[in-house]
């Protein structure tokens, strides 16, 4: 058993030395955990946020100007007073998401108790701040012509008053959400990568049938690729945790770090083992970069990162039950998020631990029918 541990132990060191030796996999392990979650946490937000508004102002009235008022940052950048024609050319360039058409005659027509209309001009090709925008513009003109009617600021009485509150996420900020689940992400596909190219490039460089001659088991040569690129990713998504989702994003962090990061080495002995298996069907790095798309893509789309599984045809959610990002998202939302403790998580480690000992074991039967065929 110790001399198994110890060629496992140099084993894995060794695929450490030929990591380091590889830059551009060291440059793109640093960019994932670091600029694709910044990027990921702030370039893509979800709510409005700086949108581009120009107003046709035809009635110049304070109701008018009362309206024109409501829009501000950061939903909204200041508002610009255009005319008909340089409101078609800003839409046609795209200066402007928004373009807000106050009629003539609007506050005489509202104090009159008279029907008017409101004309909002809507860039639909970006289609985020569209749908979300067009929703918030229809319910502030509603309250602030309301309000200059009524000559006071507050709402009719409803029979059932409904207290929302937001937990996990008050302000719903996007940022604790996406760098959060791009990091998860980023377990995945980084250690999916990292030992399969680990094992291709052995191969393309001749060393795997160095292996071959040296008294070492096949099962020795699978462990060391998986601690040692599992170690890799784990390490590197524990510092991004630290500084770029806790430190450069401010994102408070609910539950334990070292229950998380316990979660994600089971997840790591799965993927890892996903990836050796993957390389010994490639048989070329760029052949490995196809399948891992079509790996890829199920894995993040249908784990309940991007949307809950619930909402998902009950075929996809039960063939996604044998996934280890399905368990490995959970397990992680609920501790991140909501500060669940062990007696909370645990089927989520059982299922992983499961997963991840039938991917090793299928894993090692096809890597041993690889090292036959080339002996």
């Amino acid at each position: 058993m110790g001399r198994q541990l110890a060629n496992i132990y140099r084993l894995g060191v060794k695929e450490l030395w030929s990591l380091a030796r590889d830059p551009m996999l060291l440059i793109f392990i640093v960019f994932s955990f670091t600029a694709m979650i910044y990027s990921s946490a702030t370039a893509r937000p979800e709510s409005l946020h700086k949108a581009p508004i120009a107003v046709i102002d035809n009635d110049v009235s304070p109701l008018s100007q009362r309206i024109i008022d409501a829009f501000f940052p950061p939903h909204f950048l200041t508002p610009q007073h255009v005319t008909p024609s340089e409101a078609d050319a800003g839409m046609d360039a795209g200066r402007y998401t928004f373009v807000l058409n106050i009629p003539p005659n609007l506050q005489r027509d509202v104090l009159a108790g008279r029907a008017a209309e409101v004309q909002l001009n809507v860039d639909a090709t970006r289609m985020s701040q569209a749908f979300t925008g067009s929703s918030y513009i229809q319910q502030m003109i509603g309250d602030e012509v309301r309000t200059f009617a009524n000559r006071y600021r507050a709402s009719v009485e409803a029979p059932v008053d409904l207290a929302v509150r937001m937990r996990f996420n008050p302000n719903l900020t996007q940022a604790w959400f996406g760098s959060l689940m791009e990091l998860i992400n980023n377990v995945t596909m980084l250690s999916i990568i990292l030992t399969g190219a680990a094992l291709i490039r052995e191969r393309e460089h001749g060393t795997i049938e160095h292996l071959l001659v040296m008294p070492v088991t096949p099962t020795e040569i699978m462990l060391a690729k998986v601690w040692s690129m599992g170690l890799v990713v784990l390490v590197a998504a524990a510092c991004s945790l630290t500084f770029i989702v806790r430190g450069a994003l401010h994102v408070p962090i609910e539950g334990s770090v070292p229950l998380f990061l316990a979660g994600a080495a089971l997840h790591l002995f799965a993927t890892t083992s996903m990836g050796i298996f993957m390389a010994t069907l490639a048989r070329s790095m760029p052949q490995f970069g196809m399948l891992l798309v079509l790996v890829m893509l199920p894995l993040q789309m249908l784990s309940g990162g991007n949307t809950p599984r619930e909402s998902m045809p009950q075929f996809a959610q039960d063939i996604m039950l044998v996934a280890p990002t399905t368990h490995f998202v959970e397990l992680s939302q609920a501790i991140l998020y909501r500060g669940a403790g062990f007696n909370v998580v645990w089927p989520q480690f059982l299922w992983l631990a499961v997963i991840g000992s039938l991917l090793f074991s299928f894993s090692l039967m096809r890597f041993r029918k690889t090292l036959s065929q080339m002996a």
